[in-house]
């Protein structure tokens, strides 16, 4: 009985890592499971979103730079989602997703990004940098999928896009910026 139990983790693990669809799935449910002890709704995996993600994740990964502009500003990233509403967090530093989301449950605004209202769909991704040595994430979660009326009963479709960033504080990598004001590096 022992063995099985044991040859059935082994084979679940390989699974896990020869299919990265089943990794990105359970990164779902596990975001998923922190926003119902939270009074939100649950998240679904959606391939638009993770390709999103993925895109954001090598690009950071390939410049080897934390950044939501590294390929274009975020809501001109998204809107082939169709949301109406979505949010991105990124961070580097941690191999493991269990990891990531521990670090961006722990800052309030990543927090907040997690607790997306209406959220319904998500994307995850990660890319390692040229060196193989550091791990780049990106989350995009969305919803508000219908277009919603305006008070003149036209259709408003658009994306309101909110962004968090991190890092861990030990390996922070320098910008060059002293001071950084509406995008500008000063």
């Amino acid at each position: 009985m022992a063995r099985r139990v044991v040859g059935g983790v082994i084979a679940g693990f390989l699974i896990l890592v020869a299919n990265p669809a089943m990794a990105a799935e359970s990164a779902a449910d596990q975001i998923s499971a922190f926003r119902l002890k939270h009074g939100e709704a649950r998240v679904a995996r959606d391939a638009t979103l993770d390709a999103i993600a993925l895109d954001q994740a090598r690009a950071m990964a390939a410049k080897d730079h934390l950044s939501h502009d590294v390929l274009g500003p975020f809501g001109r990233r998204v809107a082939p989602a169709g949301a109406g509403r979505a949010a991105e967090n990124i961070a580097y530093g941690y191999e493991s997703f269990d990891k990531t989301l521990g670090q961006w449950i722990d800052s309030s605004g990543h927090r907040k990004n997690l607790l997306l209202h209406n959220a319904t769909r998500v994307g995850v991704a990660s890319a390692r940098d040229a060196s193989g040595k550091r791990t780049y994430w990106a989350m995009v979660i969305a919803g508000d999928y219908e277009p919603r009326p305006r008070k003149d009963g036209r259709r408003l479709e658009r994306v309101v896009a909110v962004k968090r960033e991190s890092a861990p504080s030990a390996r922070t990598k320098p910008t060059g910026c002293h001071i950084k004001l509406l995008g500008l590096c000063l």
